[in-house]
């Protein structure tokens, strides 16, 4: 009987630069951290690459001047709408420099009070107290007026002043505006660039719907190269972080090759299938900043077909308490374990029964993978996952 769960390792690795065999690197680090660390490697095993790494190592990068010309050659008027961007100086900020670069004036529609993954952009109570209200349409007077002196508590900066002062930097005019519906934007311009994540296509959508003349998402800007820069043809600037003052990572591209490498060389090595997965942000909420973590595009880019679908568990505590409340000891965990193998039994047969929340599988392991590696400085871009799958018919 095991009496140990799931394990997770952070796996240490060379410091991974631009054109690095990535594959050849993750491997040699699982094998060294095996004969350090005393483990064994087992079936359904998972091993999560951060997403990081992944585009480094494919040198996959562009400039804001790549970006720009891009924009110039979507807007041409030059005069364009910016329609719910994040609040970040790492995710948005080189993107807007770019933005500004390109244009001779933006016009920018932030939501309130907060934006799509959760930054704050005005205090709540304040809002709650004044005249306005969600369905609100906020000009950038009127928010100096009610809401301008607020900063946000974790970075200590308004951020509508920390854009204004970037896009004037680049010679370009601006207006902000805030609301929370997309179609508000058309009473300033007709052309107009979308930055939403999540909702991206339904906004595209609602926007052409109401008259907007050229409408694109930051998910259909750098789907192709400018020269000789790197480009994402599935999500575009989505997911890009800052590099340098004047450079951007994009998401990774190659993420499914890599993925297959890896699977097929620990296959040789150790006889096992092991599932392999990039991971990004994961999806999961700050309670107390309120910050939905999830700015990419999505938790996995790449995965390999094991880690489709979502688990096959049940609702342990439920059944303990109500199907089985007379029930302990021994004679519990065995009918515990009967009611786990019936649902797999059910699950093949496509028949409902009683079981956990229904997450992908990707989402719950990446969330897991970017908890343990944090924001990179643990030095781990790869984490390994024993006893995932298991559960107490697995004994």
């Amino acid at each position: 009987m095991r009496n140990v769960g799931t394990v997770v390792r952070g796996i240490r690795t060379p410091i991974i630069k631009e054109n690095d065999d990535l594959a050849t690197i993750v491997v040699d680090s699982l094998m060294k951290a095996k004969e350090s660390e005393g483990f064994e490697f087992r079936d359904k095993d998972v091993v999560a690459i951060t997403e990081a790494v992944v585009g480094i190592s494919e040198g996959n990068y562009v400039t804001v001047d790549e970006i720009a010309q891009d924009l110039k050659n979507k807007f041409p008027s030059g005069n364009i709408g910016v329609v719910f961007p994040i609040l970040s100086r790492n995710r948005f900020s080189m993107i807007l420099k770019a933005i500004a670069r390109a244009m001779d004036k933006i016009t920018m529609l932030l939501s309130f009070p907060s934006d799509e993954v959760g930054n704050g952009i005005l205090d709540e109570d304040v809002l709650d107290n004044s005249q306005y209200n969600l369905s609100s349409i906020i000009t950038e007077e009127q928010y100096k007026e009610t809401f301008g002196t607020w900063i946000h508590p974790f970075t200590g900066i308004n951020m509508v002043d920390f854009y204004r002062e970037l896009i004037k930097n680049e010679n370009c005019e601006v207006e902000f505006v805030f609301a929370n519906d997309p179609k508000v934007i058309l009473n300033y311009t007709k052309d107009v660039l979308t930055c939403d994540i999540h909702t991206r296509i339904r906004t595209k959508k609602i926007l052409k719907e109401a008259g907007a003349n050229t409408v694109y998402g930051l998910f259909e800007v750098m789907t192709s190269p400018v020269g000789n820069s790197g480009c994402n043809p599935q999500y575009g600037l989505l997911g890009s972080n800052k590099s340098t003052e004047e450079r951007l990572k994009l998401f990774p591209k190659t993420g499914e090759k890599l993925v297959y490498t890896i699977q097929n060389r620990l296959k040789e090595l150790t006889g096992k299938t092991i599932e392999v997965m990039v991971y990004g942000d994961g999806a999961f909420k700050d309670p107390v900043g309120k910050i939905w973590e999830l700015a990419d595009p999505v938790v996995s880019p790449a995965y390999t077909e094991g880690l489709n679908g979502t688990p096959n568990e049940i609702k342990l505590k439920y059944v303990s308490d109500n199907k089985f409340a007379d029930l302990s000891g021994d004679e519990l965990k065995e009918a515990i374990k009967n009611e786990i193998r019936q649902k797999e039994a059910d699950l093949k047969g496509n028949m409902l029964s009683q079981g956990t929340t229904p997450r992908r599988l990707t989402d719950l392991i990446g969330s897991l993978c970017d908890l343990t590696s944090g924001s990179g400085d643990k030095g781990t871009p790869v984490v390994f996952i024993q006893g995932y799958f298991d559960n107490l018919a697995s004994d």
